[in-house]
């Protein structure tokens, strides 16, 4: 089948998240060309921030870990600054009937790390490095055919190489020419979305008054709406805040947004009093509702952190010319930020190495 070419590169990537930004990042160190595609009027993918007058809260990940040598590298090549995440201070619980226990539990984030200004500062940082011209928003991939993608409003781009730096369940709902072979659309499509089914509730402060009461702003909950509380100031307390996963199945987030939200607060002041209730700002982050992270099927969370992986079936599909870089693919770490990165350095490698040898005289 023949189509209209508006543009032709080495490399076309589909989703600005981490691991399609990174990935570009290293295709211009290998000297090769790409055009990436965003879906989204914003890059970042699940990567996002609340803004606020005092800084920026993270919507989506959050932390990131020692043993994660690709994320910290690239936090020191952008100049960005790490810090521990907050877990001075006694942690809370609530119980059914909505009382609240002092010191139980545990700090279940403590060690880990988060960057000042949020995690949109890594996006932030590569797209400054990456060329203007080569980066397009609002623009979906709609088919993707033998080295060529179809994109939104008609418009179609050829390339040796496609990489999908997209959620697989989302991979799996576009069109291909030709058809994918069932095995690979069957893993696609049964790869579950890293976060997709949850919600993020952030409330922002004046100051982290928890902390001068001894708290440390971790808590759990089998009360509800929040299941999950905590800390999520900035450095040295700046911007002050605090956010909970919400515990609701997403079936009813939607319709109860705006009670989830009262709910919330409700909660936040029984574990830290009066003045929880009393926020700068709120934010309901819901990614099930986002068409461009979440499918129905990602709607339901898996139960615990799904064995990530490139499955057999998604290697060397369209002779090897269609990549899935997204991170439930990565090698290691997968569904973490770290993975993302890791995916995007495998996809690279294997691009390079074959644009290498397509150059390569005889």
């Amino acid at each position: 089948m023949g189509y209209r070419t508006d543009m032709s590169t080495d490399v076309v990537i589909i989703g600005g998240g981490l691991a399609g930004l990174a990935l570009a990042s290293r295709m211009v160190k290998a000297g090769l060309s790409f055009q990436l595609f965003e879906a989204r009027p914003h890059f970042g993918g699940r990567i996002a921030a609340l803004e606020g007058p005092s800084g920026r809260v993270d919507l989506g990940p959050s932390w990131f870990w020692p043993g994660q040598p690709r994320i910290a590298q690239l936090i020191a090549e952008l100049g960005l600054q790490a810090f521990p995440q907050h877990a001075a201070g006694e942690i809370l619980f609530e119980d059914t009937t909505g009382k609240v226990h002092r010191g139980v539990g545990f700090a279940s984030m403590e060690g880990s790390f988060r960057v000042d200004g949020g995690m949109i500062g890594l996006i932030e940082g590569l797209v400054a490095t990456l060329p203007k011209d080569r980066l397009h928003l609002s623009c979906a991939a709609e088919m993707i055919g033998n080295g060529m993608v179809q994109l939104s409003e008609g418009r179609h781009c050829s390339a040796r190489h496609v990489a999908l730096a997209i959620p697989p369940r989302l991979a799996a709902g576009l069109r291909y020419d030709p058809p994918l072979p069932e095995a690979a659309q069957v893993a696609l499509a049964t790869i579950p979305t890293w976060m997709a089914g949850h919600a993020k509730f952030v409330a922002t402060y004046d100051h982290p008054f928890w902390r001068d009461k001894g708290l440390s702003g971790d808590a759990m909950s089998r009360n509800g709406p929040l299941a999950e509380i905590h800390d999520a100031s900035g450095v040295e307390g700046s911007p002050a805040a605090l956010f909970g996963f919400v515990g609701v199945p997403a079936t009813a987030r939607k319709e109860h947004a705006a009670k989830i939200k009262e709910m919330a607060l409700q909660q936040l002041a029984r574990f830290f009093g009066p003045d929880a209730a009393q926020p700068k700002q709120v934010r309901l982050q819901d990614w099930a509702c986002e068409p461009w992270t979440a499918t129905p099927a990602d709607h339901t969370p898996p139960q615990g952190h799904p064995d990530y992986g490139l499955l057999p079936s998604l290697v060397g599909v369209a002779d090897g010319r269609l990549h899935f870089a997204a991170t439930e693919t990565a090698p290691e770490m997968g569904g973490l930020m770290e993975g993302a990165l890791a995916s995007a350095e495998r996809v690279a490698r294997i691009i390079i190495e074959d644009m290498g040898a397509a150059a390569t005289p005889g």
